[in-house]
């Protein structure tokens, strides 16, 4: 398997799984501002969506959209549990928090990125990330990760979203389960990995 990513994107997610599962992969490093591979060929061939990430399978098949990459991987190294078996109640339950990740975080992250969009809109967005980190707050609490007390998919994703928020210098002190959660995550020698391969930590 190849995963297209883009050091610190949202690909982070996909990433962290494929190390959690202990699967064998290769990178292929995307410049999204050019839309270029290193090698220089035209990352729009690959994914005309022309977005990170992309799981290329030995097969052939190229899948996108990170929430489905991730159960993907899970799915093939089902010993790990990094996702609830298929039909269960609690695969649905992470398919929520999956969604929530997706719709109500990761799209309202995005505009904050953006260099021509005026301040008042970045704040905006900023609070509206914050109103939904409350949420995820209070429903960290008494647990170790999402979905209880095992980690899975979703917070790898999540994590990825925390540190997009450390990027952006939100203030999150008044969230202690989410902070603590996040220094949970990142301490996980798998994540920590991802992390120094993409060039976003340096290796121990």
């Amino acid at each position: 398997m190849k995963l297209y990513y883009t050091p610190g994107a949202c690909s982070l997610s996909p990433h962290i799984a494929l190390l959690e599962a202990g699967l064998p992969y290769d990178l292929v490093k995307v410049d999204l501002r050019t839309k270029k591979l290193e090698n220089g060929d035209d990352f729009l061939k690959v994914n005309p969506k022309g977005q990170v990430p992309v799981l290329a399978l030995d097969s052939g098949e190229l899948v996108t959209e990170g929430p489905v990459i991730v159960q993907m991987i899970a799915d093939k190294a089902a010993a790990k549990n990094l996702a609830p078996a298929r039909d269960s109640a609690e695969r649905y339950k992470l398919l929520e928090w999956l969604n929530f990740i997706t719709t109500e975080l990761h799209k309202s992250f995005g505009p904050m990125f953006s260099p021509v969009l005026a301040d008042e809109a970045k704040a905006f967005f900023k609070d509206r990330v914050m109103g939904k980190f409350k949420y995820v707050e209070a429903q960290l609490a008494g647990r170790d990760y999402l979905m209880g007390s095992q980690f899975t998919v979703a917070d790898g994703y999540l994590f990825t979203m925390l540190s997009w928020a450390d990027r952006l210098k939100f203030d999150l002190s008044e969230m202690p389960n989410l902070l603590a959660y996040k220094a949970r995550i990142a301490a996980r020698p798998k994540v920590q990995e991802a992390l120094t391969k993409e060039g976003l930590m340096k290796a121990a």
